[in-house]
């Protein structure tokens, strides 16, 4: 709906639109609708809704997440519509799409940097700087046209704020009163509720994921100490400049996290007595794992605390340590596996 051959129908209420599309479909024939930009109609959703029902036609719609994912839209189309959150390139489509393939470990810590959205990658192979003013445009994009049209933003500096500590944290237990206790000790006065709605418009636009905790032994969710996944990892390097190194574990998690997403599986954060398991995961056949993510367990200590979970779990569901090393094998019961392998072929 953006392009100029269809600009004056943009301008034409949502019903003479309908029309157009009904007038050009074959009779007796499934025709495969897609509308890009769908928001541009004042009333698309009674537009949708004539198409879905309309028994010769299979809609799809993409649009911005300002609208598609207003609860107007979703009630409308319960029970009637199916939705697939796309991701960025996950790191097996990162090496078929740059054909970095003969140097895995190279091309991960490329895929760490710049992330997986496409326009990103292919940028980068003329310079991270490209990439990282894409990226800072889309955050921009993002925010002005998903978040700041929707909700009311009190601050921009402090809401900037809130985002960087998020992405700071990634794969850390955090709560709005505490990012409220540390942006107000360092002279960024902000209150609960306003950290805790400025973290839901983030989770709403899909700049980042909220991983709740699961009580394994009680088998209950629990409310408390939640975890935040950034979508793209490529956006920390372009809004923040940090380095590699200064957190591989948790953002080795987060790639982990998005690609059980991708993989269609529940996840949760898992607590076995004081201790944490990274991940539960159930898939849709119900199967159950567990799994721990360390960059690394060459220190016997870091290895003991990494399996010290594990140890407290009864059940006889599947348990899985990724790391960055080479050696693989089995200890205690538990299976130890390469993260870029893993990354790669998925496990049958």
């Amino acid at each position: 709906m953006d392009m100029p051959e269809f600009r004056s129908l943009v301008e034409k209420n949502w019903k003479e639109i309908y029309d157009y599309i009904v007038k050009h479909i074959k009779k007796n024939v499934t025709n495969y609708v897609f509308i890009d930009e769908v928001q541009n109609v004042p009333g698309f959703e009674k537009w949708l809704e004539g198409l879905y029902v309309h028994p010769n036609i299979d809609l799809y719609v993409t649009g911005s997440n300002a609208f598609l994912l207003s609860s107007e839209l979703a009630t409308l189309l319960t029970g009637r519509a199916y939705e697939i959150n796309v991701l960025p390139f996950s790191f097996a489509e990162f090496l078929a799409f740059t054909g970095k393939t003969a140097n895995p470990d190279l091309a991960f810590a490329d895929y760490v940097r710049t992330g997986g959205f496409p326009e990103a990658v292919r940028l980068s192979q003329d310079g991270n700087n490209f990439a990282n003013e894409y990226l800072q445009t889309v955050f921009k994009n993002i925010y002005e046209n998903d978040i700041s049209k929707r909700y009311t933003i009190y601050g921009e500096e402090s809401y900037q704020e809130v985002v960087n500590f998020l992405i700071d944290s990634v794969g850390s237990n955090v709560s709005a009163g505490n990012i409220a206790k540390v942006l107000t000790a360092n002279k960024k006065k902000i209150d609960n509720k306003t950290v805790s709605k400025y973290i839901d418009t983030l989770v709403e636009a899909y700049l980042f994921y909220k991983v709740n905790r699961y009580d394994i032994k009680g088998k209950q969710h629990l409310a408390t100490q939640k975890k935040y996944y950034l979508v793209d990892l490529g956006f920390r390097n372009a809004l923040l400049g940090k380095e590699l190194a200064s957190d591989a574990g948790h953002l080795l998690e987060n790639i982990i996290y998005l690609e059980l997403k991708r993989r269609n599986n529940q996840v949760w954060i898992g607590k076995t007595n004081n201790l944490e398991v990274d991940f539960v995961v159930r898939n849709n056949e119900g199967f159950t794992q567990y799994i721990q993510v360390s960059q690394t367990v060459q220190n016997e200590t870091t290895l003991e605390r990494e399996l010290a979970p594990f140890d407290t779990i009864a059940d006889h569901h599947d348990k899985l340590l990724i790391t960055m090393d080479y050696d693989t094998g089995t200890l205690n019961g538990v299976k130890k596996i390469n993260a870029l392998d893993w990354l790669i072929i998925p496990e049958k």
